[in-house]
């Protein structure tokens, strides 16, 4: 039954699920997969797009007394949901055993992981637990079951970048104007507990592919955002502000992001799962970047056109900065080895996907309200979107 595009889940226009199909559907169409973190912002998107190619899938979801579902509820007949936890070493490897009696070679789309910079300082044991040790279980399961897998997508991230350290700025790349541009081969250089965290899945997922040839892949991605986001997260945050309050509070708005749309991130990881070489990483993004204050602008600019707020201001409060000199200064990818290798290439403009966005969380209120770290009424979050 394929995923339709309505009021709560607008992921997707029907266009790009027919594109979906057109591009990937003989690829994984009855194949099995697993999506760790699929409950989570970009797992539940990928876990859709999967539903709707017409795979098996296998949703890792991490258990928590409730048991509820959040992102993936409306493909709850259409996928079976797994409640675990990658901590939980046993929990992994009753699920892989599960997994080994496929009829064919599993996909696994590895997102789980406390995803949020911010939260690993506060939250440091936890985040290398999750995204490390998490990870190692993962592996090393699938080597002691002799689990034969079609490829193993480990989902890193921009920030494992970092800044430029200045002994080493002779292997970067640079613009003519001297933008910092990062490809798969750029240095890297770890500035939080996340970006080391994630670091050490990526090296661990090349571990075990040279060591016991796991089919592993490693696609590192810059800045998605999207619909289902959660609000902590800047364009969130400056989103679901200026629907509520005339004042939009941020941290720093001098670093440079690049901001790559949910629907073109997960076409990154299917692209890379379908032909990317194991052993290889690979690296997507929208190509460009953007200073926090002109992102903001750009959102509030499209907000007040389309009539969800009046004219609001933006102010830049301390509190709201990372930790020391955490912050790193500018991300932009270089994405043009997955473009020669594949074809990739993003196709959701900053202004159309800022609008699909805003709509998301102007249609579904009650999602974020009381997740938001803006208003000091509401609940504390005890947990971070991606865990899943």
């Amino acid at each position: 039954m394929p995923v339709r595009a309505d009021k709560q889940h607008p992921s997707w226009t029907e266009q790009e699920l027919d594109r979906l199909k057109k591009d990937f559907g003989d690829i994984f169409a009855i194949r099995t997969v697993l999506v760790t973190g699929a409950d989570g912002f970009m797992g539940s998107h990928l876990t859709e797009a999967l539903v709707h190619l017409g795979a098996h899938v296998h949703a890792f979801v991490r258990a928590t007394s409730s048991g509820a579902l959040n992102n993936i509820v409306h493909l709850r007949r259409q996928l079976k949901v797994h409640f675990a936890d990658l901590t939980d070493r046993a929990s992994v490897d009753y699920l892989l055993s599960e997994l080994g009696e496929a009829p064919d070679k599993p996909y696994v789309f590895h997102l789980g992981a406390q995803a949020h910079v911010g939260e690993s300082w506060h939250r440091p044991y936890e985040t290398v637990m999750t995204n490390t040790v998490g990870t190692l279980n993962l592996l090393q399961s699938i080597v002691q079951q002799g689990l034969e897998l079609e490829k193993f997508d480990t989902a890193g991230t921009s920030e494992e970048y970092g800044n430029v350290h200045e002994a080493v700025s002779h292997h970067h790349d640079f613009d003519d104007e001297g933008g910092l541009i990062l490809h798969e081969r750029s240095p890297i250089n770890p500035k939080s507990v996340y970006a080391t965290s994630k670091v050490a899945a990526d090296f661990l997922t090349m571990n075990y592919h040279d060591a016991y040839g796991v089919p592993g892949v490693v696609t590192r991605m810059f800045n998605n955002y999207g619909s289902r986001q959660n609000p902590r997260y800047i364009t969130g945050t400056i989103i679901t502000q200026a629907l509520e309050r005339e004042q939009i509070e941020l941290g720093n708005l001098e670093p440079l992001r690049d901001f790559c749309f949910c629907t073109d991130g997960v076409r990154g990881h299917l692209t890379v799962a379908a032909h990317g070489i194991p052993g290889d990483l690979y690296v997507y993004g929208q190509g460009e970047n953007i200073s926090m204050a002109d992102w903001a602008a750009l959102i509030l600019r499209v907000g007040e056109e389309q009539g969800y707020w009046p004219q609001r201001e933006i102010v830049s409060t301390p509190e709201r900065f990372r930790p020391g000199a955490s912050d790193v200064i500018a991300l932009r990818v270089g994405y043009e080895k997955l473009k020669r290798e594949t074809g990739w290439e993003p196709q959701v403009s900053w202004e159309e996907g800022i609008s699909r966005t805003i709509a998301w969380y102007a249609a579904n209120r009650d999602s974020w309200i009381g997740r938001v770290d803006w208003d000091q009424s509401a609940p504390k979050p005890s947990a971070v979107a991606e865990r899943g």
